[in-house]
């Protein structure tokens, strides 16, 4: 808003200056209609008055000229202003940013349970699909944003077996994971404890999952690079 307020100042200047021209032209006129004046004398004033008339309509010109100008910069600066609002919405949605918020916080952990004769160990591990879907049932819950273990979810991100540890991001993550989720918190808590599913599967085999409503909670925002190589926007009206 710099350059509205430079622009303000500068034709409260120009205005002061035509105010203070009429005013020495009304006084002219005054003197003339009063004094006996030589004609010599009559005609100097004459032309004076004529320079002022003259230089009266220049500044009423130009003040005309610098009020539109004002008008137009006032516009740019609240539509700069509104797509930075923009900006920062799509920054937020994208995961670029830190938020904060009420949401829950899933804790899940390994079983510690032992191995039954001709059980597999897998079966009492968390795996990459369990976060996965632990993941899905908040999203589709409403959740607004996700991190685990302080990897931001995005739409790029990866969430994959790597061993005996998690990647996401391609970050690997091992147990307890903690899964952080912005949104309303009773119905997050609600989504994942549904009857039969995902954390009555979890628990069924032993494996630690626990949820926490929360009144505020922190994601971090997306750390990794954004690089699209194939993909490019569709221009509006573009032929398909």
């Amino acid at each position: 808003m710099r350059r509205v307020r430079d622009f303000e100042v500068y034709v409260a200047g120009v205005c002061v200056v035509l105010g203070v021209l009429l005013v020495a032209q009304f006084r002219t006129q005054q003197y003339i209609g009063r004094a006996q004046i030589p004609s010599r004398r009559l005609e100097d004033l004459s032309d004076m008055l004529r320079r002022s008339d003259a230089e009266r309509s220049l500044l009423e010109k130009e003040v005309n000229a610098l009020r539109k100008q004002l008008a137009v910069v006032g516009e740019g600066e609240r539509a700069n202003e509104a797509l930075k609002l923009e900006l920062g919405k799509a920054r937020m949605a994208a995961g670029l940013v830190e938020v904060e918020g009420p949401g829950v916080v899933v804790t899940v952990d390994d079983s510690k349970r032992q191995a039954a004769p001709g059980e597999s160990p897998e079966l009492f591990l968390v795996h990459d699909e369990d976060i996965l879907k632990i993941v899905n049932e908040l999203f589709a819950a409403g959740a607004e944003a996700i991190s685990i273990n302080g990897q931001r979810v995005i739409a790029t991100t990866e969430i994959r077996c790597a061993g005996p540890v998690v990647s996401v991001n391609n970050v690997r993550i091992g147990p307890p994971y903690e899964i952080v989720a912005i949104g309303e918190p009773a119905t997050l808590d609600a989504a994942l404890h549904m009857r039969d599913g995902i954390l009555d599967t979890l628990r069924a085999w032993g494996i630690e999952a626990k949820v926490t409503r929360v009144t505020s909670v922190r994601v971090p925002a997306y750390k990794g690079s954004l690089y699209f190589q194939y993909a490019k926007p569709v221009r509006e009206g573009a032929q398909k």
